[in-house]
């Protein structure tokens, strides 16, 4: 005989919000729906929301991803691809394979919701760079950001610097990032 579900495997109306703690990742935010420590999942899902006019940075890593948007408009970047800049709307899914370099903008006035698809592995790096929401956002701070650049080397999570950004449109804050040198293995050049 099955047991019936309860609470923790039944999330209802996720495109409207959870009751999960909510981590601030430089601006857009991820709640937990099957989190990394889950011994019985190899991959982890978020609900993932980007506000109005925020950006996720170029970057890649060595995990695939993969994006359902349950609402909202943004465009994902994509250096090298043609068109290279795609609108994904509600209803749309997006995969990106392992070591794929891409960035993500909300350029229309509403957030941007979705479910992202990931390994375990990455889910863990969401948890060690995120802080707990706790009211309204604010810049990061330096050691932030030193938290980030040390995080992702160890995961070995390329990020673009800020002329790479440039290249796709994507203008970083003024407070500079330093030199980022990629993790080995890696060239610096989109694809690498």
């Amino acid at each position: 005989m099955h047991s019936q579900p309860d609470g923790n495997h039944i999330i209802p109306r996720v495109a409207e919000g959870t009751r999960k703690a909510a981590l601030d990742i430089f601006g857009p935010t991820v709640e937990f729906l099957s989190p990394p420590q889950d011994a019985h999942q190899d991959f982890c899902v978020m609900r993932g929301v980007i506000p109005p006019g925020v950006s996720v940075p170029l970057h890649s890593h060595d995990d695939t991803e993969t994006f359902f948007v349950l609402s909202g408009t943004k465009q994902v970047l994509i250096p090298g691809a043609y068109p290279g800049r795609t609108d994904v709307h509600a209803g749309d899914y997006v995969h990106l394979p392992r070591g794929m370099p891409h960035a993500h903008r909300n350029v229309s006035g509403d957030p941007l919701i979705e479910l992202v698809i990931t390994t375990a592995r990455l889910g863990s790096w969401f948890q060690e760079v995120g802080k707990p929401v706790t009211g309204a956002p604010r810049p990061p701070a330096p050691e932030d950001l030193a938290r980030l650049i040390a995080v992702s080397a160890r995961f070995g999570y390329w990020l673009g610097s800020p002329e790479e950004n440039a290249a796709v449109g994507i203008h970083l804050p003024t407070l500079s990032l330093g030199a980022i040198a990629p993790p080995r293995g890696r060239s610096s050049q989109y694809g690498g």
